[in-house]
């Protein structure tokens, strides 16, 4: 699984103009599942997740994560995170899981993430035409891979 968290002060989430999931302050996070991904990618990137310490302390330092701070989550399912460029300049995306194994994955981490942090998770829609707003705070972008825990 890989996941690009963005800190924000507020982000949301249209699918055909209708809002589907809205935050103030908290985490949007793009979401990719890979095809080898299973439930232990799960738990291991949904604790990583809600304990990342990015957010600031009373010194401003990035000391203190979102269950420090009562932030929420922003889930959106992106396959384009297993996008492959190294062959010419249309990407390919043969590594991302196929829906009849990614949307149990999605809905597991969704599930996850809502027991670890105790509150509903926001979301889009698993393979709409998304439309994301957000304000990156800081800016704050991390880049996280189960596979690759760096």
């Amino acid at each position: 699984m890989r996941a690009v968290l963005q800190r924000v002060t507020e982000a949301s989430c249209k699918v055909d103009g209708q809002l589907t999931g809205e935050i103030e302050g908290g985490l949007m996070i793009l979401l990719g599942i890979e095809d080898t991904d299973g439930q232990e990618d799960v738990e291991w990137l949904a604790a990583k997740l809600v304990n990342m310490r990015i957010f600031g302390d009373e010194q401003g330092l990035m000391n203190r994560s979102l269950t420090d701070t009562g932030g929420n989550i922003l889930l959106i399912s992106q396959f384009t995170l297993y996008a492959a460029t190294k062959k010419g300049n249309r990407p390919g995306f043969t590594r991302a899981a196929r829906p009849e194994k990614a949307i149990p994955l999605y809905e597991a981490m969704i599930r996850q993430l809502e027991v670890l942090l105790n509150k509903p998770v926001q979301m889009g829609i698993f393979g709409a035409d998304m439309k994301i707003s957000l304000v990156n705070d800081g800016p704050v972008t991390i880049i996280i891979d189960t596979k690759n825990k760096e």
